[in-house]
């Protein structure tokens, strides 16, 4: 009867290392958030192609205050690298962004609805998510 219960408690166990080896690799990485890093190396090329010339190279913006709006009344592009708003919008809010541009909302940015995939998308959210610090990356996961 002790044999039997070692047995069951050992394969148990076997069982349960098993899951959690298979649960790892399945996450998207150590760092708790929702993307990996094949998808930020995706997302880089998406957004150096497509959202650099205006937000910068590293989602930095290119101006220094990007709430006055420009000569022409339109608003620049803000930064996207946890240092301005979008961490407070969710993942849906941002990609409604990309969709639709932000010509809507009083700025320049063209729509992506129809330029880019959906896989692009959330491959450049990725990448301009790689640059928040932990502390903005959680205060944006609590919030949505």
């Amino acid at each position: 009867m002790m044999i039997m219960k070692t047995l069951l408690l050992a394969t148990s166990l076997v069982t349960l290392t098993a899951c959690g080896e298979s649960n790892k690799s399945q996450s998207s990485n150590d760092t708790g958030r929702w993307y990996n890093s094949s998808q930020v190396a995706q997302g880089k090329s998406v957004f150096k192609a497509n959202c650099a010339s205006c937000h910068g190279d590293k989602a930095q913006g290119l101006v220094t205050n990007w709430k006055q709006p420009l000569p022409n009344g339109k608003y620049p592009a803000p930064p996207l690298n946890g240092s301005a708003h979008a961490w407070h919008h969710p993942k849906a809010q941002l990609l409604r962004s990309i969709n639709n541009g932000g010509i809507p909302l009083g700025g320049t940015m063209p729509p992506f609805a129809k330029k880019l995939s959906d896989d692009e998308k959330l491959a450049a959210i990725a990448y301009f998510q790689s640059f928040w610090p932990d502390r903005i990356y959680q205060s944006w996961s609590q919030r949505n």
